[in-house]
């Protein structure tokens, strides 16, 4: 918005445009008000039911008076308020029984293309399609808005709480969803915030597709089938991130490169079901098919699986994580053997007892979270029955003990013998991360 001052009545605006404040009381006022108003004026809504859909072509305030209840209702038809114009702010209302047509991007607000630096705050959603839709845009901020989709309808049913497509520099803040598809879903974007959110009841916390240069941060995801899902994306940065209770994973990196995933808390990501397919546990975090990232200074705990890494995901660089207690700590369906540590470091694994050496906090004694007795019954599920068996027990000690060479699977060769944790942000360990960014944007990946 304009910078502005009050003055008579008025608002000035900067470039000496007059705005009005106007005060709202019914539907037909507001109709009349969004087509006659003069761009920028400030319509102020009276508690009420304004109902209908409404559209928005020029800069406007539409704003809830102060501890009033203004209701839009859409009737179940097409979205509630649709906004073609620049600088239109929407706040403090509460938005409600919009349409369900994904294909027309049924919304409870639609920010069509044109509708640059929307500030969409502080309003309650309620309704089946998207909560809050752009498309082809930049620099909108939606914030602090709750958005509670349809607990009735099957999950793939329902739209997104904000979804956004090929939206530059968007930020996403302080907002509670529940009950949608995906709390946020970001496809062919650049440059996002997401940030201080909160996800509960849903498919996945926030799910990108074909975006780049993104950070996400601060955000919780609880009860959820997978938290955040980086997916053809690359330069993605997420860290001080929360999952728990999800059914699926709390991290999926997905054909995603160039990519800093650190300092997220991933816990129990548990399936519940009695024969659970193979691949279907609940997974800290799965990698697949992605390369060149960096997994630093995460916590994986009291997950089916803390680690599941398979179709590619070998070109990854994975030390200074916590995994504690996961039912399985790493499950690798692949044919290389790789290293998991960096500069004399590797993890923390709360299965591994091994000796320290020199240095207190680090072992020198290799440990490898899973190996061939593993991959077996990884492929033949249905001899899992024997895991505990005398000569299951026997295989196992004698390769710990005798320090059989594999030539696939996982080793950290310098285990944490204490769970590591740093506050900061790491930056200088993945450089080729690092001079991407800057290639691409001019910018350095970590220079916060």
């Amino acid at each position: 918005m304009k910078c502005m001052s009050v003055w008579g009545g008025l608002l000035l605006f900067s470039g000496f445009v007059q705005a009005e404040i106007i005060h709202v009381d019914t539907t037909d006022t507001l109709i009349m008000q969004l087509q006659q108003a003069q761009p920028y004026d400030q319509l102020i809504l009276a508690s009420g039911l304004y109902q209908g859909q409404f559209i928005v072509d020029k800069p406007l305030s539409i704003i809830g008076a102060n501890d009033s209840e203004v209701i839009v209702d859409a009737s179940g038809v097409g979205s509630a308020i649709t906004v073609s114009a620049s600088d239109v702010e929407i706040s403090g209302l509460r938005i409600r029984n919009w349409g369900n047509d994904h294909y027309e991007q049924d919304s409870g607000v639609r920010l069509l293309e044109g509708a640059n630096d929307a500030q969409i705050s502080g309003n309650q959603f309620r309704g089946d399609g998207f909560g809050i839709s752009a498309d082809s845009l930049s620099d909108i901020n939606i914030v602090a808005n709750t958005i509670v989709g349809n607990a009735e309808l099957f999950t793939l049913d329902r739209g997104d709480g904000i979804y956004l497509l090929n939206v530059l520099s968007p930020t996403v803040s302080g907002n509670i969803i529940s009950h949608v598809r995906d709390g946020v879903y970001i496809e062919t974007g650049r440059l996002s915030r997401v940030f201080d959110n909160q996800f509960s009841r849903l498919q996945y916390g926030i799910h990108y597709m074909y975006s780049k240069e993104d950070e996400v941060f601060n955000n919780v995801s609880r009860y959820v089938d997978g938290g955040y899902a980086l997916m053809s994306s690359k330069l993605i940065h997420l860290h001080h991130n929360r999952v728990s209770q999800a059914l699926d994973f709390g991290v999926l990196l997905n054909m995603t490169s160039l990519s800093l995933v650190e300092s997220n808390e991933s816990e129990w990501a548990v399936n519940p079901s009695e024969n659970v397919e193979l691949g279907r546990e609940g997974k800290g975090i799965f990698i697949y098919g992605a390369k060149d990232n960096l997994v630093w200074n995460n916590l994986f705990a009291d997950n089916d699986i803390g680690i599941y890494m398979a179709m590619g995901g070998e070109g990854n660089r994975i030390f200074e994580n916590r995994f504690i207690s996961n039912q399985a700590q790493v499950k690798y369906v692949g044919e290389a053997l790789l290293e998991w540590s960096h500069n004399g470091r590797g993890n923390y694994w709360s299965s591994f007892t091994g000796w320290s050496g020199s240095d207190a906090n680090v072992s020198h004694q290799a440990y490898r979270p899973n190996d061939n007795l593993d991959r077996l019954f990884w492929l033949y599920p249905e001899a899992n029955f024997l895991m505990g068996s005398p000569i299951v027990m026997l295989l196992k000690w004698a390769q710990s003990e005798f320090d059989i060479v594999e030539e696939t699977g996982i080793i950290d060769s310098f285990p944490l013998l204490k769970p590591s944790r740093h506050s900061g942000l790491i930056r200088a360990v993945a450089p080729h991360v690092a001079q991407e960014k800057t290639r691409s944007s001019g910018g350095t990946f970590y220079g916060k």
